[in-house]
């Protein structure tokens, strides 16, 4: 897979983009990774990239100009056309579901806004418009991150594990992951559950899959409703919801 961003601030990717999983990922070819300035695409001696909004307002917002001749450039590199990802408070809410989604694309182009916001007509180029969450952030590079880092965990070879990603949160059956211990068995008075230091890999997967599902009941009922879930273990989940409780 192919990554890149288009940002006033190429230079806020790198150290994040080259550690831990997403470094070794890179380095052993499960992806590339390039940030292009979008000031590489402006044409005056300030590099300029915003102006003051029609109607006035509060704030800068970032102009169609340079945002425009930079996807015209970068969509006519090869191997294949980008798939061109906008943020805005308006987008899709990104899930699991999206990064999915995303993770069978050969090459995505992650366009991050700043200032006050952007002109509304760069949203023309846009094949998917994103939201990580109600809130306000001072530029689109994290949430860029938030959305690579989730999509090249997908990836086959990022993990060490190939059945990590299937097992976490959201991926399977659409539940929380369920709970889980290291050493000491025994710490401050809170003890493993016997049943994970038992051996028995059948009694592990049941107690596991109670576990998210409980989980699930407690910190996200709102996931319920979704979930792949039999008659009895929903209806498990929906009273333990309405009585606030899980593991």
């Amino acid at each position: 897979m192919i990554l890149e961003t288009l940002s006033v601030f190429p230079e806020l990717f790198g150290p994040y983009m080259g550690a831990s999983i997403m470094g070794r990922a890179q380095r052993s070819g499960v992806f590339s990774f390039e940030a292009h300035d979008l000031r590489d695409w402006t044409h005056d001696r300030h590099r300029t990239v915003d102006d003051a909004p029609f109607g006035g307002g509060q704030g800068m917002l970032m102009k169609p100009e340079p945002i425009f001749e930079a996807l015209d450039d970068l969509c006519s590199r090869p191997p294949a056309r980008p798939h061109v990802v906008f943020f805005s408070p308006c987008g899709e809410r990104f899930c699991q579901r999206t990064a999915e989604r995303l993770s069978r694309h050969e090459r995505l182009l992650f366009v991050c806004g700043r200032y006050e916001g952007t002109d509304e007509r760069v949203y023309s180029l846009a094949d998917d418009v994103l939201s990580i969450g109600d809130y306000v952030l001072t530029g689109g590079e994290l949430a860029a991150l938030v959305v690579m880092d989730s999509v090249v965990r997908l990836l086959p070879g990022a993990l060490g594990d190939e059945m990590s990603a299937v097992d976490e949160s959201f991926s399977a059956a659409g539940l929380l992951e369920y709970a889980q211990y290291t050493r000491p068995a025994s710490y401050r008075g809170m003890d493993v559950p016997e049943v994970l230091l038992s051996g028995d890999h059948a009694r592990v997967d049941a107690w596991r899959r109670a576990s998210a599902i409980e989980r699930t009941a407690r910190w996200r009922p709102d996931l319920i409703e979704s979930a792949d879930l039999t008659a009895e273990e929903r209806a498990r989940a929906l009273e333990l919801a309405e009585r606030g409780e899980g593991d």
